[in-house]
């Protein structure tokens, strides 16, 4: 299962493991993404327009295609975790997260016993770890290994969260400490506005990953372009996103729309042609 799991394999190769993150529904969008040779795609039923069903979907065409799904789900509540690892996700953001307590009951509900209590009977996670050219694991190498092969990762994106960050780090079966930089701008009091990030927030994203560091632990975060993630990665994040699906869409199409339209002058020069016609239509005998 760890050969096949992409991002698993990444991380513990400590190189950089970059992804897109999904809010869209649809199988055929989830292979677009997988396309572009992310190690990981998060599909999101937090914020993203994705059902229960449309997860299922797109964790497996996404795994289809060699690349490891990552399933954010709605709440840290045990049979969300339960139905994203059931559907064959490779790993699990949980959000707003506060507490190490917290922690530990996400451990728990993702791994099998005696590590935790996650119940065994899903019919389709096995199909979804298969290394390239070669079968999927069966149901029993499944339940020997997914305990070790699945990554759990930890979002930290509220005060309570930073203020525990470091008893949220040491939970043992913690992988990654993720930053959902927006969520926690709003919660310490400093949202990212037209002007960037506040220093209170630059240092809170510094404690977290001094503190993911410190516990032997992965450090991810969330960005919105390739340029802000590159910033990141020099920084020494090991997980991070580069783009999402709805931010990727508009930005193609209003560039291209733009570049249609040619620069302001060419629109100036295109409105004084179409005022001219008019004026000559409205003069015309005929």
């Amino acid at each position: 299962m760890q050969a096949a799991n992409h991002l698993h394999k990444t991380l513990h190769s400590n190189t950089l493991a970059l992804g897109a993150w999904q809010m869209l529904p649809g199988s055929n969008l989830s292979r677009i993404l997988a396309r572009t040779n992310p190690d990981w795609i998060c599909v999101d039923t937090e914020h993203g327009n994705i059902s229960d069903t449309a997860m299922h979907e797109s964790v497996a065409a996404i795994a289809a295609c060699g690349v490891s799904p990552i399933v954010r789900t709605v709440s840290n509540e045990g049979w969300m975790i339960k139905r994203a690892l059931d559907a064959g996700a490779h790993g699990i953001v949980i959000p707003q997260l506060n507490s190490a307590e917290e922690a530990k009951g996400v451990v728990r509900a993702a791994k099998f016993p005696p590590q935790g209590i996650r119940g065994f009977g899903s019919p389709f996670a096995m199909e979804r770890f298969a290394p390239k050219g070669g079968e999927p694991v069966s149901a029993a190498e499944y339940l020997q290994q997914a305990n070790e092969a699945l990554v759990t990762i930890i979002q930290i994106e509220t005060q309570s969260a930073l203020d525990n960050v470091d008893a949220i780090a040491a939970v043992p079966g913690v992988d990654v400490l993720f930053i959902g930089p927006y969520d926690l701008g709003n919660s310490i009091g400093y949202p990212i506005l037209a002007d960037g990030m506040h220093d209170e927030l630059k240092a809170a994203i510094e404690k977290i990953h001094t503190a993911a560091k410190k516990a032997g632990k992965h450090s991810g975060i969330y960005c919105t372009d390739g340029d802000q993630a590159r910033h990141y990665a020099d920084r020494g994040f090991t997980m991070i996103s580069a783009m999402t699906d709805s931010l990727a869409l508009g930005q193609g199409v209003s560039t291209a729309l733009s570049r249609a339209r040619g620069s302001w002058g060419h629109a100036a020069l295109q409105g004084v042609k179409q005022g001219a016609s008019r004026i000559v239509s409205s003069t015309s005998p005929y």
